[in-house]
């Protein structure tokens, strides 16, 4: 498939992928998305940091909680959260893509996303309530390569800690991007969790809500799904849910065609 001059936006995930470590897969990647961007798609990078931030939490002595899947997100906590995404994650994997041929921008997805509290007991985990294009269009003319924490503004200065997946499937739509791709843990979706042969490999928007309606989908691909689904529906043409385990995972993508699962 052809993306010369198309926004292919691209959601990697806090832990290894591809690679027998971090810094393996963090490689891997940054070549992939360098090689993208040599070939005339305009690549669009949200990472995501989970283990890093727990990390952090951890050494400063605050135990990370969860529910239904979300952080916890106090006021300390949420300042524990930008130190890790944009002390840590952000600028190690700018770094690597531009160690590789490519020239990256880091920045917070403070200055792009308004964001909107979710849940009170939740504390400063916030969901999109809109994204403003202007700065990754401005990146994106100067040829540059975007790279994303999964952060927002409510405009009045307070940080929110938001979903990387909804993140990605926000900027997706948000700038008319041709392709959503996610690089997970897994081969894709299956119709039965626990059937390898269920792999799902063509579905619809349609399809995949009705799953989420019967509670087929769970716990961490929630968002990844609804998300698929979001920007299907909003004109994204196509969305992936791909293997990120495997070496080049998103090169095998854009070269030889749909892997994993594809919402279309």
């Amino acid at each position: 498939m052809n993306d010369d001059g198309q926004i292919v936006v691209v959601k990697y995930g806090g832990n290894a992928l591809a690679g027998a470590t971090e810094s393996d897969a963090m490689e891997q990647f940054a070549l992939d998305v360098v090689q993208m961007h040599r070939e005339g798609a305009r690549p669009v990078v949200v990472h995501g940091g989970g283990p890093q931030i727990s990390q952090l939490m951890q050494a400063r002595g605050k135990q990370p909680e969860f529910r239904n899947g979300l952080r916890v997100t106090d006021a300390e906590t949420i300042e524990i959260v930008r130190t890790a995404l944009m002390g840590q994650v952000n600028p190690q994997l700018v770094a690597a893509i531009n160690a590789r041929g490519g020239s990256a921008a880091g920045l917070s997805g403070e200055e792009v996303i308004r964001a909107i509290a979710r849940d009170a007991d939740l504390g400063f985990v916030g969901g999109v309530a809109a994204v403003d294009t202007t700065r990754l269009q401005d990146l994106l003319a100067q040829g540059l390569i975007p790279v994303v924490a999964p952060l927002g503004s409510n405009g009045s200065g307070q940080t929110y800690n938001i979903n990387a997946d909804t993140v990605a499937g926000a900027l997706a739509t948000a700038l008319g991007a041709q392709r959503l791709v996610y690089l997970t843990d897994i081969e894709g979706l299956r119709r039965v969790v626990a059937d390898a042969s269920s792999l799902i490999r063509e579905t619809s928007a349609d399809e995949l809500a009705t799953m989420l309606a019967g509670g087929t989908i769970a716990n961490g691909m929630i968002p990844k799904v609804q998300s698929c689904i979001d920007a299907v529906r909003s004109g994204v043409r196509t969305a992936h849910i791909i293997d990120g385990r495997i070496p080049h995972a998103l090169r095998e993508l854009l070269t030889n065609g749909p892997t994993g699962t594809v919402v279309q």
